[in-house]
């Protein structure tokens, strides 16, 4: 029992031992309890999203860092370039590098004799497949005519295959003799046992799965009724029909489409890609040529089958044999990809890189830091100190708040009347995406810099007026270097808030297709966030990957920014 004496009344008594006083006190308890798993609960679930999102970013761009070449011997001719004019870079430059690729490329897979397949062959070459070896001859002319092992770049998709986006490999030796009818062209292999029964049994029952997937879709439309449907379920019931005939006839020869999974095999050096089967015999079009027509006995042959049919991928049958054979010739190396970092952005995915976006994000937050700081600082250390407390500044104050919530794509258009269309600025330069950054970024760092200056004790500044100094020597003396740490921090967030923008810099022209890294002001330039846009919406996966390079390189300049900010704070901070 507590006694708890009244203000207009007599004391009454306040029972903590009864049961209703410890049903409310565990009720209280519980509402306390309940709240903190709330909290934990809402940390957790957004801990789990962010790692998520940081996972999948990570898991998709570091494939980006690397890069797929060929390391190859290549001759280069004598005559390559005029002895005359080897002293002149340009003329080594401008040489036709493309016959001495194709050459060093087609010594490593002999044997090719149809066109088409030596174009299927260079087809795998980067159209900057010669860019190290040309440097390399313009460094020192006395390679020409002699030997260069050099890497030969790969396209995109040869560079994806080899990073796993190509198809599952699945190769088993065959049990019989196998005997092939030549070693180019159309050929067909016999067998001494039922070595391809497994794959006829493969085949029919891929067609009776996918005879059961259109009866269901053809019972679908069927519910919708209408006589525009009707040609559409009897086109799809003849191919039932179709399908459950081929399932129905065991002994019926096998043809092969790029709609199922690829059959190949591997026999006396060579590369067959078979068009039709049966248990025991084959038929198929050669893709890497046979040494010989003689037999091949049991383990010394495999049949090898690509799990994802031809049509579903970007590297066709023929490239993957070629790649294969590459692989297991010790040709393809994977490097770091420094052209990532020392390239500008090209229309080949596995030639672009992001220094044009990093030196023209440089290049803004340059224009932007000049710009922002001191004029965000002055206003703040008038608004703060000196300039008298009216409806003017009140009205100041509650603009420059505003300012700081208005949406980023406003500064973009103010940016574009008044940079562009009034001044005649030139589009996309760095110095417009700076002045609209310098004015998204003031509100925020003069807001920043009024707190730091807030939070210097008023006795600083008295005691400096007491000894005799002026207001303004007591700010600036005193005052404001108290404050910079806070100051630093605030103009360093903001940096990075200017940094991630996007909207603004679309509206001034910083989305165009730049291929050059700027070099002034005035150059035509983009920024990180702008090309990280671009490359988002183009459908070449290798983009992709590109894209979330680009934002983890991003997301590691905003984590820097960010610590820094974090460290002067720690650094400098005063606790009064």
């Amino acid at each position: 029992m507590t006694d708890i004496a009244g203000t207009d009344g007599p004391a009454f008594r306040l029972d903590m031992t009864s049961d209703a006083a410890k049903r409310r006190i565990r009720k209280r308890y519980a509402a306390e309890a309940r709240f903190k798993a709330y909290g934990l609960a809402a940390l957790a679930v957004t801990t789990l999203f962010v790692a998520a999102l940081v996972f999948d970013i990570i898991r998709n761009g570091i494939p980006a860092f690397t890069q797929h070449s060929l390391m190859m011997d290549v001759a280069v001719p004598a005559d390559f370039v005029p002895a005359d004019k080897r002293s002149n870079p340009v003329a080594i430059r401008s040489a036709d590098y493309f016959p001495v690729t194709r050459d060093a490329l087609k010594a490593a897979i002999p044997g090719i004799q149809s066109r088409q397949g030596e174009r299927t062959l260079v087809r795998l070459l980067s159209s900057g497949a010669a860019d190290e070896l040309r440097d390399r001859l313009v460094a020192d002319p006395g390679l020409i005519g002699k030997t260069v092992r050099v890497p030969l770049l790969l396209s995109d998709d040869a560079d994806l295959y080899f990073k796993g986006s190509g198809t599952p490999i699945i190769k088993r030796n065959g049990v019989g003799t196998a005997t092939p009818s030549g070693t180019t062209g159309e050929i067909t292999i016999l067998t001494s046992s039922n070595d391809f029964a497994a794959e006829v049994v493969a085949i029919k029952q891929a067609a009776k799965a996918k005879a059961d997937t259109l009866a269901i879709e053809a019972a679908r439309l069927a519910t919708f009724g209408g006589q525009s449907l009707a040609p559409r379920i009897a086109e799809i019931n003849a191919e039932i029909a179709e399908l459950r005939a081929r399932v129905d006839s065991p002994k019926v020869e096998e043809v092969l489409d790029g709609k199922l999974p690829s059959k190949l095999v591997e026999i006396n050096g060579g590369l067959v890609k078979l068009t039709r089967l049966t248990d025991i015999s084959v038929a198929g079009e050669v893709l890497l040529p046979l040494t010989s027509a003689a037999e091949a006995k049991p383990g010394n042959w495999r049949v090898v089958t690509y799990a994802t049919p031809e049509s579903n991928r970007k590297v066709s049958d023929l490239e993957i044999g070629y790649l294969e054979r590459l692989r297991e010739k010790g040709f393809v190396e994977n490097r770091f990809n420094t052209r990532f970092f020392t390239a500008g952005d090209s229309r080949e995915p596995e030639l672009a890189g992001i220094r044009g976006a990093l030196i023209g994000s440089l290049l803004t937050l340059a224009v932007t830091l000049v710009l922002c700081v001191p004029i965000g600082v002055l206003a703040a250390v008038y608004l703060e100190e000196f300039a008298a407390k009216n409806r003017l500044t009140d009205i100041i104050e509650v603009n420059i708040n505003n300012l700081a919530a208005v949406p980023s794509i406003v500064f973009g258009l103010l940016g574009l009347a008044v940079f562009l269309n009034f001044f005649n600025f030139p589009r996309s330069a760095p110095l417009v995406g700076g002045l609209v950054l310098a004015l998204l970024v003031l509100p925020t760092i003069i807001i920043a810099a009024r707190a730091a200056l807030k939070a210097v004790p008023p006795s600083i500044k008295e005691a400096a007026l007491g000894v005799g100094a002026s207001h303004q020597q007591a700010v600036f003396h005193h005052v404001l270097p108290l404050a910079m740490p806070g100051i630093m921090t605030g103009t360093i967030i903001g940096m990075a808030h200017a940094l991630g923008e996007t909207a603004p810099l679309l509206m001034i022209g910083m989305v165009a297709f730049i291929v050059d890294v700027p070099g002034a002001l005035t150059d035509a330039a983009t920024v990180l966030p702008v090309q990280i846009y671009l490359w988002s919406d183009l459908p070449e996966q290798a983009f992709k990957l590109k894209t979330a390079g680009a934002i983890m390189v991003l997301l590691g300049f905003l984590f820097l920014m960010n610590g820094a900010a974090i460290y002067l704070r720690k650094k400098f901070e005063r606790r009064w």
